[in-house]
Formats: structure tokens, sequence, C-alpha cells
């Protein structure tokens, strides 16, 4: 993960209660830096990370990486929210819930991210969206999201689990593409976030789906 410093050992500083350590005392944990694409990380004492250079700034797979999945995550919620007067199974209403709750504040920040590095904002969903998102991978097609609309009961939830699954799928497939092309470390850490949560509904809806 390129940029940014990671401090070593910090679960057992979490761990600590304050009054272990004397009050104002300095850290004294390695620093672990990530290095740039094709280097080998460093370590750094506390005193050498504080100077150490500024973040890797954002490259092209990283915008695209957050203007994809800003894209991604709104249908997400465009599916989640059918789930209340549609769906019959109160678990697939609960993960609905959810994932519409954590996807709305991760679109606010991924907007504020590509404010902060002065890229050009997503435009608002509307009649376009079919084509911004177009081979997206896990996105649903128009048809498929008439056919979610048009289902009810136990039909629904069926078919909202199939729906969201292939579509979390192609989040992790997203996630892994910026792991591997992207340099920003704020970007990197979003796209832990989007595998280690999504990963876990995936397993979780294919539990429902008896899978």
């Amino acid at each position: 993960m390129a940029g940014g410093v990671v401090v070593l050992g910090a679960v057992l500083g979490l761990t600590a209660c304050s009054g272990d350590e004397p009050q104002g005392a300095k850290p004294t944990a390695p620093v672990l830096q990530p290095g740039k694409p094709g280097e080998s990380n460093q370590t750094l004492s506390p005193e050498e990370a504080g100077s150490a250079r500024p973040g890797t700034p954002p490259n092209d797979a990283d915008v695209t990486y957050v203007r994809d999945m800003i894209v991604h995550h709104r249908q997400a919620i465009q599916m989640a929210v059918l789930v209340p007067d549609r769906g019959a199974d109160e678990q697939v209403k609960g993960l609905a819930s959810r994932i519409a709750d954590a996807q709305g504040p991760e679109i606010e920040m991924m907007d504020g991210w590509l404010k902060t590095h002065n890229k050009p904002p997503v435009p608002p969903a509307g009649h376009g969206d079919h084509n911004a998102h177009e081979g997206m991978p896990g996105m649903a097609t128009p048809e498929q999201m008439d056919q979610l609309k048009a289902a009810k009961g136990a039909e629904f939830d069926k078919l909202f689990l199939r729906l969201m699954i292939a579509h979390h799928q192609g989040a992790l497939a997203m996630a892994d593409t910026v792991r591997t092309k992207g340099t920003e470390v704020r970007v990197q850490e979003m796209a832990d976030d989007v595998t280690a949560t999504q990963s876990a509904e995936i397993r979780r809806m294919q539990e429902m789906l008896g899978a």
C-alpha cells in the first residue's frame, strides 16, 4: 500500500490503559512506511516518521476506482430501498438496511475525496446511469432491475440476494484492481474496507440462499 505510515504494535497500544505510560511520554514503537510501487517498505523511528515524505498523490487508477465505486454504491442503495415494501424475510430486510446505512455515508466520503483532490464530481443519478456503469463488474442490468421491482415476497428475496451477491463480487474485483494499480493510501484503505465488509456480507447472503 503506497504512501502513509503504519505504527507496528498498535494493537498492544490500544489495549494498554492510559495510565501505563508517564504523561507526555514519546511513542517508541517502530513505524512501517510502505514504499512506492516496486519499492520495499521502510522501518522508521517515530522521530523519522514525523519528517517522512508526504503521501503519494492519487493516480488515474485511484480516481477511476472512487468515481466507479460511487456509481456502484448508488445502485446497491437503489436495490436495498426496494426491500422493505417488497421483501418477506426479516433477515433480508435487516441486511438491506445495513447496506443502505453503510454505503450512503461512504458515497459522501468518496465525494469528499474527489473534492479534496480537485477531481470532477460524479454526476447525479439519472437516465445516463446505465451508460456510466456499462462494463462495470457486478452491476445489475436495467432488465434485472425491472425484474426486481416487479417481484414480491420470497421470489423478491431470492432475486435480491442473487443480484446483491453478484454486485458485491463486482466490488471485490474493483478493489483488487485498485490495490494493484493504485497508489494513494486513502484509496487503498477504502478498497481494504470494501473487501472485508462485502466479503462477510457475501457469505451471509449465500447462507440465506442455502448456497
